[in-house]
């Protein structure tokens, strides 16, 4: 008896964290992208999966599960084989902000993933219809405390990034602004630009062609500093709300229990990748920077403390999901 209780431990040992770190990785790397395909995060993440290249030795497969807001594909992730070979590229919309909109989320972030590294950021800019008498933040928040409740902004839906870049914004330059969610910002833009809305915190990467080819009016980036892309246009920050701040980060995730020498291979390629020139110019032009000194307790430590800032303002500001 005591012989065949120690067979059947024998494979177990061979399925422990050591051995998958030895073994690893031994097929495929399996990147979860939980949005649809030609998102920016399904785009992000090729572009880094590319720049991997072979640096493991195995190529690194996109796989879409969209659905839920990009909570499915997560707790897919959440739920897989801690052995490194199934890992999700993730956003502050499924790890900082869903988990305090949905009560009864499939996961929670502490306990149900490894963090590994944060490997963009992406900013918002702030668009205003071409007509209306404005030209900075200072005289945004002059023109809407002169009109209180008679402005709109419009979101991608309550409880989104655009939504609560909009709500920080209002509690910070004590404004009365009406929200107007759209089922996406590109259903916005005619009512932006006709004037039916006043203003929306679009993603630089949708929001830009329109204030290049003349249709809106771009006040400011909604990022620390300003963007390459744009970096004629101030930030919010040093435009009259000092520390205003709202980015949109990207992550990888491996599933709770992956080894710590396999989460730190891991983080080490996506280092190198991200110092590569080629994918830096890639990631740029969708609207993105390359974030490279951000390894797994740097980014841990940067999800809690946007986590926790983005329960607040749901909170104070009564902010739910769709």
């Amino acid at each position: 008896m005591k012989r065949r209780s120690l067979s059947l431990a024998l494979p177990l040992l061979a399925l422990t964290p050591s051995a998958w770190a030895q073994s690893w990785p031994s097929r495929p790397i399996r990147l979860v992208v939980p949005f649809p395909a030609g998102g920016a995060t399904d785009l992000l993440a090729r572009a880094i999966a590319q720049g991997v290249g072979n640096g493991f030795g195995q190529p690194i497969v996109v796989d879409n599960r969209p659905g839920a807001g990009g909570t499915l594909g997560s707790a897919e992730v959440a739920k897989a084989q801690p052995d490194g070979h199934t890992l999700l590229m993730c956003t502050s919309s499924t790890h900082s902000i869903a988990p305090h909109l949905n009560p009864n989320l499939p996961y929670k972030v502490e306990a149900d993933f490894t963090p590994v590294a944060q490997v963009a950021n992406a900013t918002n800019i702030v668009l205003v219809p071409k007509d209306l008498p404005v030209a900075s933040i200072k005289e945004l928040i002059a023109y809407a405390k002169a009109r209180p409740g008679q402005l709109n902004y419009a979101s991608s839906g309550n409880g989104t990034i655009v939504n609560l870049t909009a709500e920080a914004f209002k509690a910070q330059a004590g404004v009365f602004i009406v929200h107007i969610p759209y089922r996406g910002t590109a259903l916005a833009i005619p009512d932006l630009v006709s004037g039916k809305v006043q203003l929306l915190f679009d993603s630089i990467v949708s929001g830009l062609p329109h204030v290049k080819d003349g249709k809106l009016k771009a006040l400011a980036v909604t990022s620390a500093k300003r963007s390459p892309l744009v970096p004629d246009l101030p930030t919010v920050a040093e435009s009259g709300l000092p520390g205003f701040e709202s980015d949109t980060w990207f992550g990888v995730y491996g599933p709770k229990g992956l080894s710590a020498d396999i989460t730190n291979r891991i983080a080490a390629e996506l280092q190198r990748a991200l110092q590569k020139t080629d994918v830096a110019e890639r990631l740029a032009r969708l609207g993105a920077e390359p974030v490279s000194n951000a390894g797994p307790a740097q980014f841990a430590a940067m999800v809690k403390a946007d986590s926790a800032r983005w329960a607040t303002l749901i909170r104070e500001r009564k902010i739910t999901a769709d």
